[in-house]
């Protein structure tokens, strides 16, 4: 026992660094983190080294629900209440109606091309493949700076979208297991999507407003036992929606956004928690799911994955698209990147073990039409998002973002913190010295990391391009005082000037 328990974490080291070297060699080419997963859970699966012989769906799934708990959580938690204001109309028609659509029209013209399929499989398809991946898009575009507006919906839409898929989805394969008798289902079907959309997102935001009011008498307690409250909080909120029969992972969506948009105990520390708790949920994910997959078996239903890809892709996301921003006017420019934005990721991989879970006939030749989909999508959509939008000139080169905001802990609430903020020397030339800074009140920087030396600053001191600043700074206030420094590197930078006022 304690031999195989050493066996399996020996492997699972090893599958977690070649994903981690592989990725750190491969960003260069805006590959998503999720890509590398997959193809390392495929690598060493049963299907081609046969170092991980592992072939349970249905343990799959569980595994992969619990871990997309988490990431529907960031989403909620990662989703800013200004910006979700500032392209709420478009953004929630894309999200709902824009998922609906893309699964109805996806679900169709695969219908038409595939008849022997049957019509609720198509449904099921479409309905598994109708969401797009928060988390790999933003990987691509960590260094473009996109215009404000068309960034805020593209970040809302990709995080908010998942929710409706696996609503859809799990209604779809409950009319595929009954047979799919067509008798009296739409309006079971309509009912049974209300209430877990509805009572989901009232139990996540019950549960949401509840853990904001207790947060601040766990925050008297020590550290670890606040991350134990988030860590009770998420599974408070999937499993009290679950309980009632609404949709669980949309509850920790909306659980989420209420925590992540109130003023809660250690935020800074605990965001960073939450980012890390993402990105390990979907790395398990991927390479879970890459032990499912057979490559061996792609060949059978090449051509179906092929066809979804495209139908999904040129057909059915740019028709959603088009009728949820309508009235936003976007332009055409906007309106094709967005559609292109549609990249599909971990979600359909995880609704695609759902009919496998199900015993659903020919659920493995689904499951492998959908991988083989996600992995056109990740390869040729993954590869180009960034240069499109250089294409279009819909985003500029990206200001490096504070990498690290510390909370100060006190005996008292204290509304101050320090933001490490870096004046990257690939961006901007130049030196300024801390008085041409019109910094808010009461902040000051306290230090300076110049080629892993300490500088403690006055303010006489010059601040040159390649300099680290640690900036004590209010709370809200740390993207003001990091525009501020960056306005003046850039006016510097422009001009040639040794110093900007």
């Amino acid at each position: 026992m304690e031999g195989n328990i050493a066996k399996m974490l020996f492997i699972g080291a090893a599958i977690m660094l070649v994903i981690i070297f592989a990725a750190s060699t491969m960003r260069r080419w805006c590959v998503p983190l999720v890509l590398f997963s997959l193809f390392a859970g495929v690598f060493f699966g049963s299907d081609v080294v046969h170092l991980v012989k592992f072939s349970d769906p249905a343990i799959a799934r569980e595994i992969a629900n619990f871990a997309l708990i988490f990431v529907l959580f960031v989403g909620g938690y990662g989703t800013c209440k200004k910006k979700f204001k500032a392209v709420f109309a478009p953004a929630t028609v894309l999200a709902t109606v824009g998922v609906i659509l893309t699964a109805a029209v996806t679900a169709g013209l695969f219908f038409l091309f595939f008849p022997a399929m049957g019509l609720p499989v198509a449904i099921l398809i479409g309905c598994i493949i109708a969401s797009t991946d928060a988390a790999a898009v933003f990987s691509i575009l960590r260094t473009r700076a996109l215009e404000p507006r068309l960034s805020a919906l593209v970040e809302v839409e990709s995080a908010t979208n998942d929710p409706m898929a696996i609503v859809l989805t799990t209604v779809a394969v409950s009319l595929v297991a009954d047979g799919g008798g067509m008798d009296g289902w739409p309006v079971g079907l309509v009912l049974d999507l209300i209430w877990k959309i509805t009572g989901g997102a009232l139990a996540g935001l019950l549960v949401g407003w509840i853990a904001c009011r207790l947060s601040r008498y766990v925050a008297k307690l020590e550290m670890g036992y606040y991350y134990i409250f988030l860590m009770a909080i998420i599974w408070l909120s999937f499993g009290t929606a679950e309980l009632v029969g609404a949709s669980g992972v949309l509850s920790a969506f909306f659980a989420g956004f209420i925590l992540g948009n109130a003023n809660i105990p250690f935020k800074p520390t605990s965001t960073h928690f939450f980012d890390s708790l993402s990105t390990m949920s979907n790395v398990m994910i991927f390479v879970l799911l890459g032990f499912l997959v057979k490559p061996s078996k792609f060949v059978s239903v090449f051509w179906e994955g092929v066809a979804l890809f495209l139908i999904v892709t040129f057909i059915a996301r740019p028709i959603a698209t088009a009728a949820s921003t309508f009235f936003a006017k976007y332009g055409l420019k906007a309106n094709i990147f967005l559609s292109w934005c549609g990249l599909r990721g971990a979600v359909p991989m995880v609704l695609a073990t759902y009919p496998l879970a199900a015993n659903i006939n020919d659920a493995n030749r689904l499951f492998n039409i959908i991988c083989v989909t996600v992995l056109l999508s990740m390869v040729i959509q993954g590869s180009t998002i960034a240069p499109l939008a250089d294409k279009f000139k819909l985003a500029g080169k990206a200001r490096p973002r504070p990498k690290q905001v510390m909370e100060l802990m006190t005996l008292h609430n204290s509304e101050v913190e320090l933001v490490e903020i870096d004046i990257d020397d690939d961006v901007y030339t130049g030196s300024i010295p801390i008085s041409s800074f019109e910094l808010p009140d009461e902040t000051a920087i306290t230090m300076i990391n110049r080629n892993d030396k300490i500088v403690v600053p006055t303010g006489q001191t010059e601040v040159v391009a390649g300099d680290i600043l640690y900036v004590l700074v209010k709370v809200g206030q740390e993207d003001a005082v990091a525009t501020e420094i960056y306005n003046h590197f850039e006016l510097c930078s422009e001009t040639g000037a040794a110093t900007a006022v």
